[in-house]
């Protein structure tokens, strides 16, 4: 279970990565329509969310430390965050339907938000490999003293 913990963790935080990318992609897709994000969408509605939850039942069943299973909780949690917050931008133009400050501050949290959730990711991974390398052999020489 522990090494399952490593790969599902490290493929969260190359799917966290790729979010970046994806957006990057929607924001010079040129003309941008409606399907300039949708590989940012996808991923970010579907696939990390799944492996978020892979990442907690694989803590859960590895008998990690409390504090790594609470960790690997945390991505989901920032996910219902990032979703809010795409929400709340995106709903708050004028009239006209254009950005205001506000939801350009907004969208600037979206962006910060995602680089929190990384760096959390980064961690999961990182106490994931610690908690599946092997325990170190106890020293199991005995130390005779020789007599004076």
């Amino acid at each position: 279970m522990r090494k399952a913990l490593v790969i599902v963790s490290t493929l969260l935080l190359v799917s966290f990565a790729l979010q970046f990318l994806f957006a990057a992609v929607g924001a010079f897709t040129k003309p941008a329509g409606d399907g300039a994000y949708v590989l940012h969408s996808v991923n970010g509605m579907a696939v990390i969310p799944v492996l978020s939850l892979l990442t907690i039942l694989l803590a859960a069943l590895a008998k990690a430390p409390g504090r790594l299973v609470g960790l690997a909780f945390l991505p989901l949690g920032l996910v219902v965050v990032q979703v809010l917050l795409a929400a709340l931008a995106n709903g708050s133009t004028d009239a006209a339907g254009a950005s205001t400050p506000f939801g350009l501050t907004i969208a600037a949290l979206h962006a910060l938000n995602g680089i929190v959730a990384v760096h959390v990711v980064l961690g999961v991974c990182r106490a994931a490999r610690k908690l599946a390398q092997p325990a170190p052999a106890a020293d199991t020489q005995v130390t005779v003293k020789e007599p004076a």
